[in-house]
């Protein structure tokens, strides 16, 4: 059942107090009134309402230092003056004091309901602001966890980008790597949001959205121009202006709409279905991937000029096998974030064997597999510490196998040897055995296309 807004009512007529009362409470609003002003403070706080109505002349004492008085005790409630003085010149004094608005005695009824909706919508969307706000902030930290090599690299180029302002950004990884959060992060800083979420970042599903809904939903569309087209519709691209769109699966987009997405990244210009007038947008594209692009490219499934348009400012997020010193500062990260969630004060830490598997574990499922894995043990363990023993079986199956292979395929030699001379011969190998199919090298390496192609120009194998 809804709980009903509380309106507070201080005036000394008793015939404004008891027709107030009357049609605030027809309205659905829960209403107390006060024809004196003993205590009036200490009801006010107690009673907690959204909204109260203060008229300014008052016996005794003054609205406006009531007014003043719950302004400085900072009490969660808005104010709006009544006043019979027509040049309302009290009353706007009252609002830079923080009364939110005031009302002219003697009263239109439409009007008072008129202020008080307005009031409580405002409110209401607030609260809903400050809860989207704080479930943002919980599942998209403000900063980017990791301390290894290859997240270092990614941040620095985001940055470079982010002084560049750039326009566009293409981002491939595997999914559950956290291509998304580093797209927010690339967002906060082209843009130099403040992180409260101000400026729009709009994220759509390229893939999941039909053929058919997905243009209307880019691009918007004019009244008219489909069937269920009853009024005119804004797109996403004009509902981003001024912030970041992120096109999600890039590479499931269909071929007749990658054209026209190419037309507005090159004019920056979006024309609605059905619409005759080209609308400006202001915005920064982000697209995503776990496609191998070159290969769709090659296979015709992706416009060659919408990738090179795309891939201008391409950066490769790279999956946890490839990151491992990140592994245990996730699991500590995702630890502490959900204990607070699930409201879970038992679990504080991991062993140093539990560690240890979990780096041995190669993470098929990348990020997002780590954190399902840690919202379970959240959830359903109650031990202190999580050891190896709370670990699931198939985990510390595969994370054993991993750390014998390894042991078994690769011994240091007691004089050393030079890194970049191993990943050299692998590189070498792999190549040989596929005949320089870097695709299926990548594969025999267990590493990306696009980050063997990154190795291979390093090392000067081109």
């Amino acid at each position: 059942m809804k709980t009903p807004v509380r309106i507070f009512l201080v005036d000394d007529d008793e015939l404004i107090v008891t027709m107030l009362t009357r049609v605030l409470k027809g309205d659905g609003y829960e209403v107390r009134a006060m024809t004196s002003l003993q205590d009036v403070i200490a009801e006010i706080r107690s009673w907690a309402p959204a909204v109260v109505l203060l008229d300014i002349r008052l016996p005794l004492r003054s609205g406006i230092d009531i007014l003043k008085e719950l302004v400085e005790q900072e009490l969660p409630t808005q104010v709006v003056m009544l006043t019979a003085d027509d040049t309302a010149e009290t009353a706007v004094k009252a609002m830079k004091l923080g009364a939110v608005d005031y009302l002219t005695k003697p009263f239109n009824v439409d009007e008072v309901k008129i202020v008080l909706r307005n009031i409580v919508e405002k409110g209401r969307l607030k609260r809903e602001v400050d809860y989207l706000r704080k479930v943002h902030s919980e599942l998209f930290d403000k900063d980017i966890v990791g301390d290894s090599q290859p997240v270092r690299v990614l941040k620095q180029k985001i940055e470079k980008m982010a002084d560049a302002a750039v326009s566009t950004i293409l981002m491939t990884g595997e999914s559950g790597t956290g291509k998304e959060l580093f797209a927010r992060y690339a967002h906060r800083l082209i843009h130099h949001d403040d992180r409260s979420g101000c400026l729009p970042f709009i994220r759509v599903n390229c893939a999941a959205l039909p053929e058919n809904l997905l243009e209307s939903e880019l691009f918007g569309h004019a009244r008219g121009s489909f069937t269920d087209a009853k009024t005119d519709k804004k797109g996403l691209f004009e509902l981003a202006q001024g912030g970041s769109i992120l096109l999600d699966e890039i590479g499931d987009m269909r071929l007749n709409l990658q054209g026209k997405l190419l037309r507005v990244l090159e004019e920056r210009t979006v024309r609605p279905v059905g619409g005759t007038a080209e609308v400006p947008v202001d915005v920064t594209v982000i697209a995503t991937t776990n496609r191998n692009m070159s290969e769709a490219v090659e296979r015709g499934e992706f416009r060659m000029d919408l990738f090179f348009r795309l891939s201008t400012f391409y950066l490769h997020v790279p999956p946890l096998r490839e990151r491992v010193v990140d592994i245990p500062l996730l699991a500590r990260h995702f630890l502490s974030v959900l204990t607070k969630r699930y409201n879970k004060k038992t679990i504080k830490s991991f062993s140093p064997e539990a560690e240890k598997m979990l780096i041995a574990y190669p993470w098929p499922g990348n990020i997002r597999e780590l954190r399902n894995l840690i919202e379970r043990l959240v959830v359903l363990e109650s031990a202190e510490m999580v050891g190896p023993e709370h670990l699931p079986g198939w985990l510390t199956s595969a994370a054993a196998q991993s750390s014998r292979a390894a042991a078994d395929k690769f011994a240091l030699p007691e004089k050393g040897v030079r890194l970049e001379d191993v990943e050299k011969d692998f590189i070498l190998q792999a190549l040989d055995r596929t005949k320089n199919n870097k695709a299926q090298a990548a594969k025999l390496l267990n590493i990306s296309y696009d980050t063997l192609r990154y190795q291979v120009k390093k090392l000067g194998l081109e």
